[in-house]
């Protein structure tokens, strides 16, 4: 009798996950018809060719083969959601615009647990983005950038290249990371100490790192060591924050002034949320610059880099020789002057795409291109796609600034979106800017570096570089 058991067991497992694996693969639409593509393996989908490394800054092959098969509106699940990619700039426009209505902002698991399980998707959730909104732009935004801030950034980035320049090599992600981070405490939130900044910048790396390669929260040393992490930047915040609750100094009209009121005034707010916004503007500060940098630094080291420097290096001269003092610090309408920087920042961005999309969550059933996006699925917008595609940027490999001169604004306006797009469009898309410009401003006209070693782009899917990007500064002899 027990084979006979066995075997019925066997058998009646068997039948049922043929059963589920069947009903993942063809899921259901009651509403109309899902947009082509596959769902891979139950529960980990296609996770695993997503995150298969590709050794260059175009599309990823994941991508790639999708499309071709599929068109630029696909299917897939990874890491147990289910999922629609998006590579069209139409579509992308559409969803941002359906921000609030039919589509919101998504994080995953991992980053919910960390701001708060519900902060998200609360009914508060409008109000909150629109208070963070405000307040980044109060502190960051071009009023504040012109009036106080272009200054101090000009003389951190002038103490960083210096520093860098007595150094046998340097890794430029990382310094750069730790040159935003010390702007940041410092102007923003009062902290003038440089002796936690490289822990800071190596806690905090450690702990996006962990919190984008768990996107299941399976426990392991990952995972252990993000959540370690997350807790000694989290207690630092809070540190920074009651030292200044405490002090009896003239309030300097910061950012943390500002949350420190808002948290005795404001309902939602709390010590938690204020610690976890400090450490958002800090991240959100130093993650996209440093890892742009480092790319604008591959490009102008490369073999095509010659007439790109010259070109900056002309523009900047210029400035410089317009003044009745050479060595008077930049002004706002030296900075909105140049041409050839923002052409340079443009191409930096659109080749850079660090992160592997743009995501949101459909609220409702989203019925678009004849297909359907169901309510609760996951969609993603391939940014790296929409950059690299050669229909609208010829020979979209190639570093070519010069390729903005004949750019329209309908190609800026939808095939262009390296701050997002909509309602979610970055707020710190000035301050980047601005930053980006005086770094490439002290760079082209007071030093020379050469490449050391490093420098093999990875996406996987994110952007990183093999070994890092290391490089010698000198100073030149004249300005």
């Amino acid at each position: 009798m027990w084979p006979a058991v066995v075997l019925f067991l066997i058998a009646l497992g068997t039948i049922s996950f043929t059963h589920y694996a069947y009903r993942w693969r063809n899921p259901k639409c009651k509403n109309g018809k899902l947009p082509p593509g596959s769902m891979g393996f139950p529960l980990i989908g296609e996770t695993i060719q997503f995150f298969i490394p590709s050794y260059s800054l175009d599309t990823p092959p994941f991508i790639k083969k999708r499309v071709a098969r599929y068109g630029k509106l696909f299917k897939t699940s990874l890491a147990g959601k289910k999922m629609v990619i998006t590579t069209d700039p139409d579509i992308s426009n559409y969803i941002f615009m359906e921000e609030g209505k039919s589509v919101h902002l998504w994080y995953l698991d991992s980053f919910d647990k960390f701001i708060g399980e519900g902060l998200i998707n609360s009914t508060t959730s409008a109000y909150i983005h629109k208070y963070l909104k405000n307040l980044i732009l109060n502190h960051v935004g071009n009023e504040s950038l012109k009036e106080k801030l272009l200054s101090k950034i000009e003389l951190i980035v002038n103490q960083a290249l210096n520093t860098w320049s007595t150094q046998p090599s340097v890794e430029v992600k990382e310094c750069t990371a730790i040159m935003v981070i010390e702007l940041v405490l410092k102007e923003q939130l009062g902290y003038d100490s440089t002796k936690s900044t490289n822990n800071l910048v190596k806690m905090l790396s450690e702990f996006v790192k962990g919190l984008m390669s768990i996107p299941l929260n399976v426990p392991g040393t990952t995972y252990h060591r993000c959540m370690k992490n997350q807790k000694k930047v989290l207690q630092l915040m809070k540190d920074i924050l009651r030292e200044r609750q405490k002090s009896t100094e003239k309030p300097k009209g910061d950012f943390l002034d500002q949350l420190i009121d808002d948290v005795k005034k404001e309902e939602f707010m709390s010590e938690e949320l204020a610690a976890v916004i400090m450490i958002a503007l800090v991240f959100a500060s130093f993650e996209t610059v440093s890892t742009t940098l480092r790319v604008a630094m591959m490009f102008l080291t490369d073999k095509q880099a010659p007439l790109v420097v010259n070109e900056l290096l002309e523009e900047h001269q210029t400035i410089i020789n317009k003044r009745e003092k050479v060595d008077s610090p930049l002004t706002w309408q030296e900075y909105k002057s140049m041409t050839f920087t923002p052409q340079v920042i443009n191409e930096t961005l659109r080749m850079t795409n660090s992160l592997p999309g743009i995501v949101r969550k459909a609220n409702k059933d989203i019925h678009i291109n004849g297909y359907v996006i169901p309510k609760d699925w996951i969609i993603i917008v391939v940014q790296v796609a929409i950059h690299m595609n050669p229909d609208k940027f010829k020979d979209p490999l190639s570093f070519n600034p010069w390729r903005w001169n004949d750019t329209g604004s309908n190609i800026v306006g939808k095939s262009f979106i390296p701050f997002g797009g909509g309602k979610r469009n970055c707020v710190g898309t000035e301050f980047f800017k601005v930053l980006m410009s005086v770094f490439l401003h002290v760079l082209v006209t007071k030093y020379s570096w050469t490449k050391v070693r490093g420098g093999q782009a990875v996406r996987s899917p994110g952007l990183s570089v093999k070994d890092g990007f290391h490089v010698k500064m000198s100073p030149k002899n004249t300005v």
